[in-house]
This record gives C-alpha cells, structure tokens and sequence, in this order.
C-alpha cells in the first residue's frame, strides 16, 4: 500500500525493527516497512564491514526501497573540536560516508554531520565551529560531486553543543555558503528547543531538505504531548515535498551504545509492527487533514 496522491513520501527509521546489520534481519525490516507503505527506510551508522554497500543495495532493490543513511561523528572524530588532528579525522570520516552513500544510491546522507553524538561538557569554542563551517564546506563540494543530497540534523543540547534550533541551522548554513547542504529537522528535538514547531518550519523554509516525525517520549505517535497538526500545516505552507520519516527508538531494540547515546532506557514499545502500521496511517491522515486546510484536495 502507498499513498501515491499524497505530495511527500513515508520513510520509517531502521532501528524501529532492529539495531542488526545481519541479512536475514534487515530483510524482515524492509519487508514489513514495504508491506506497510513506506517507501524508504532509513539506516544509521552505515558499517560496510557488516554489509557491503553492493549487497545493501541488491536487497534495497528487491524490496523496491529507497534509503537514507544518517550518522553522528566520534568524539575522536570530530569536525568541531578545535583541535586540528580530531577534526581532520571528522573530515576523514565524513568523506568515507559520502563515498559510501554515493555506492549505496542513497536519498540523502544525514544526522549530526558536525559534530559528535552526545553531551558536551561546555560551549562550542568558536575555533571549533569555524573548523566544522570550513570542513562541511568541503564535504558539500564532494557530495555535490557524486550527487549525494546532504542534510544536517538539529538536534537537542543533550545530543550536541553546536547546532539546536532551526535558527542557529539556517545561520550555519549561510556560514557555510553552499548550496548544497540542507536542514533535517525533527519534531522530537523541535518539542525541547522551539517555541513553536510550526513557526520554526516555516522559517526553515526552502532550507528543510528532510523532515523526521517522533513524539516528546519516543514512544508511538499520539502518546505524547506535540501537536502534529501544526506540523503538518506548516510543512503545506513552505511547499514541502521531501521525505518525512517516522522515528521512535524502544530498549527493545536498541543495542547498549546507541542507548546509552540518547538515554533509552526504557521499553515505550514491544509491538513494532503495530507501531509502524500506526504510524503511517497516522502520518497519511495528517497530511491529507493538511491538504484540505490548505485549500488542496484529496481523493
């Protein structure tokens, strides 16, 4: 089932089905996500010595999935540190991903692209943030190259020091001063940062290159306190067509690193099919509630 009238594509993120780069599990995540209705699956930290780009893609294909492949930088590897070595080392990093992203074929390469994953014990210095403008300057170059739209992910103070609301991205951007890069912004770190999610959308603008859907407790979408309805207006109003993809992270699923990093720790769900299945009806209902506030209509 797609909702093929509808002006955006549903994407759901990998690690709602499972935290394994082994065959057999990535085939049932990409056969539930398509018989659900997504089109696109998105997967973090890429590890080609888990899987080879080329057998990705093969088992893309025969699921008739598109991909998005989204990370967080190391704290040894970190374009915004102001130490020369560490950030030279981020850039090595990121440069290994967008070759990666480019044998993938994937939609976008995404996440925290600027700086490492995790809470910062103080302010970004402003040496660090210039390394990170001027490395990313370079990465858009190579991206821009091989074709790989690339999107930057603003997140929560918890989850980095540098980039947390919309604003702050947009004048990242204009840092940088490529065309290239674009925003990723997400509700669940629009709920802690923004004063108002549909506001902040509409300032993003033409600059929103991909859009995540999660509740304030990461649990199933409706549980929670952030009103969707906003969202979905404001995404009407800018124009935006790009992907939205559903996220939602369970300890049920989660390996420890990644738990740690973002503090799970506890089960919001057991049930992903059930998850999954509500989610993208929820999200089809919402855009179509959008198209009519808009003046658009639907079948």
């Amino acid at each position: 089932m797609t909702a093929d009238h509808l002006p955006n594509k549903l994407g759901v993120h990998a690690l709602v089905w499972t935290a394994s780069w082994d065959e057999d599990y990535l085939n049932r995540a990409f056969e539930h996500s398509r018989r659900i209705g997504y089109e696109l699956i998105e997967l973090p930290r890429f590890d080609p010595s888990m899987i080879s780009a080329d057998k990705l893609r093969k088992l893309l294909d025969a699921h008739d999935l598109k991909c998005a492949i989204t990370m967080g930088l190391a704290w040894d590897a970190d374009i915004s540190n102001p130490d020369a070595e560490i950030a030279r080392r981020g850039e090595e990093m990121l440069d290994t991903a967008v070759s990666a992203a480019r044998d993938i074929d994937v939609e976008l390469l995404g996440g925290i692209l600027y700086s490492a994953l995790g809470k910062y014990p103080k302010a970004p210095t402003r040496e660090g943030r210039q390394n990170a403008v001027d490395a990313l300057r370079r990465i858009a170059d190579k991206a821009q190259a091989v074709e790989v739209p690339m999107v930057l992910e603003i997140v929560n103070r918890y989850e980095t020091n540098l980039l947390n609301s919309t604003d702050q991205g947009l004048q990242f951007l204009a840092d940088i001063g490529h065309d290239w890069p674009k925003l990723h912004l997400d509700t669940y770190h629009m709920n802690i940062e923004e004063c108002d999610i549909g506001d902040a959308l509409r300032r993003a603008g033409d600059k929103l290159g991909y859009f995540h859907i999660g509740e304030n407790n990461r649990g199933p979408l409706g549980s929670g306190s952030i009103d969707f309805a906003s969202a979905f207006t404001a995404l009407r109003d800018i124009d935006y067509k790009g992907w939205i993809t559903f996220e939602s992270f369970s300890s049920e699923v989660l390996d420890e690193g990644l738990s740690n990093d973002i503090a799970i720790w506890r089960n919001m769900w057991t049930d992903n099919v059930a998850l999954s299945d509500h989610a993208y009806r929820t999200m089809v209902s919402h855009i179509e509630a959008s198209m009519v506030r808009s003046g658009q209509s639907t079948p």
